[in-house]
């Protein structure tokens, strides 16, 4: 359910986004980019996260990994 929010904008996006955007269009526009905003910070987060499992995790080959594979495969 939509909800109604109060922001504040900068003075120069708010004249863009009066001159640019359609009355009826701008808090389409706005969720559009706020979504998007959210998911590369989301995103981000993960990477981060990621990059701090790698630093304590030890290596695996591939085959390594095709053995454990298989191993796996033959207990189900």
């Amino acid at each position: 359910m939509p909800v109604k929010v109060n922001i504040v904008l900068d003075d120069d996006v708010k004249s863009d986004l009066d001159t640019l955007v359609e009355s009826g269009s701008r808090s389409h526009l706005i969720n559009h980019a706020v979504r998007k905003e959210l998911l590369q910070l989301k995103r981000q987060q993960l990477s981060e996260k990621l990059a701090r499992l790698r630093k304590r995790t030890t290596p695996v080959s591939t085959s390594e990994i095709i053995s454990m594979l298989r191993r796996d495969r033959s207990r189900a």
